[in-house]
């Protein structure tokens, strides 16, 4: 079936109001871009998507961020994808560079009492996501096992790594468990990415990897766009992941003082968007406006080089009938994933109290039960987060 195109400015709106209201971190933006882009605007099917969220997982940088090109790419080409990342990371960067330079502020009870309401957000979403996918991608006994398993996987395994395992090993039992007598995918292309410019952007991310280091004591923005690009380059499994490493390069070098990390770091936890962001408020820090822009492309730049390489091997293999029961196996220990997420570090950081619960839960029911826009449930616990804050 043949993919329906838009235009880069249709892709950039969609993203820019998802940049705007998308709180929470990598594993909330992933049910934001769920609920707008497959259930509202149906640019790609839920298969297709847990297709998708399940790829990027793999690889490294930010995951949210790279579904999102990746969806940019689909609906409009290259274009689309630069508009999909441009308009999704926008807000979340221009915000912190305000708060580098002083023009922002989080103390005080009630800004304290938005992010919480915020925080709160985020569980309604993601719990949202869980229902949604585990209806359609967990719908037999052996799905439902696999992300049941998954879960223990996560928890036992811990981090990155436990994720990871959980994918390998719903791909095994998927190839075990799931294979069908289905029809091929159709031979189109499910992303418009050639091999050749797979190749490139493979040789591109590692000449880059390799070649900046070599060229750091050429000046302070080749030294600044090298240790964003490696920060970029070694991060698995969401935003968090990071702050060790942007440590290491920013910290200890001398750019950045401890203080100023830790206030941009709790910045960064009040704007919608990617956390990859942080990166900009650093770079504003220890270097101004260019600064910013060039640690805001250096730490985006190798996941996105590293996803345009995958795809057009991906198209192929996903195509194939052993591909797909790999597929079906790995999304269903997505489910199981996001469930643990969910869990930890989702409600745990945001349900505090028996009051904290209920606005959750309205907020739940609201988006699943009610139909209520996303951003008008972010108004909404915000401003609630607010009263709280204030009494």
């Amino acid at each position: 079936m043949e993919v329906e195109r838009g235009t880069p400015l249709e892709v950039f709106w969609a993203f820019l109001k998802l940049g705007l209201t998308s709180f929470g971190g990598p594993i909330a933006h992933l049910g934001y871009f769920r609920d707008e882009l497959v259930v509202r605007r149906r640019w790609i099917d839920e298969a297709g998507y847990a297709d998708l969220v399940a790829l990027c997982q793999f690889l490294p940088g930010p995951a949210s961020s790279q579904v999102g090109f990746a969806l940019g790419l689909r609906r409009a080409g290259q274009l689309g994808a630069l508009a999909a990342w441009t308009g999704f990371t926008l807000p979340s960067a221009v915000l912190l560079v305000l708060f580098a330079y002083g023009a922002a502020a989080l103390d005080g009870p009630l800004a304290q009492g938005v992010l919480h309401g915020l925080k709160l957000v985020a569980v309604a979403v993601v719990a949202q996501a869980v229902l949604g996918m585990a209806r359609s991608l967990t719908p037999d006994r052996e799905r439902a096992a696999i992300a049941v398993l998954a879960v223990f996987l996560v928890v036992l395994g811990g981090g990155a790594l436990g994720q990871l395992g959980a994918i390998v090993f719903g791909i095994v039992a998927g190839l075990i468990l799931l294979r069908r007598d289905d029809e091929p995918k159709a031979d189109q292309p499910f992303f418009p990415i050639s091999s050749t410019l797979g190749l490139i952007a493979l040789a591109l991310f590692v000449v880059l990897l390799a070649g900046l280091p070599l060229l750091a004591g050429a000046g302070q923005g080749v030294a600044l766009f090298d240790a964003f690009y490696r920060a970029g380059s070694l991060v698995f499994g969401g935003g968090h992941v990071m702050l060790p490493l942007l440590e290491a390069e920013t910290v200890l070098r001398g750019w950045v003082s401890p203080d100023a990390f830790l206030a941009g770091y709790g910045a960064t936890q009040a704007v919608p968007g990617p956390l990859f962001t942080f990166a900009a408020y650093l770079g504003a820090v220890s270097n101004g406006l260019p600064g910013a822009a060039i640690a805001l492309v250096g730490i985006f730049l190798p996941g996105l080089l590293i996803l345009l390489a995958a795809l057009p091997f991906w198209n192929r293999l996903r195509r194939w009938s052993g591909a797909q029961a790999a597929m079906r196996g790995a999304n269903a220990a997505v489910v199981g994933i996001l469930g643990v997420a969910l869990y930890d570090p989702v409600f745990t950081s945001a349900v505090l109290t028996p009051l904290d619960f209920a606005l959750a839960l309205a907020g739940f029911v609201a988006l699943v039960s009610w139909k209520v826009a996303p951003w008008m449930v972010v108004v909404g616990l915000g401003l609630a987060g607010a009263l709280i804050g204030l009494v």
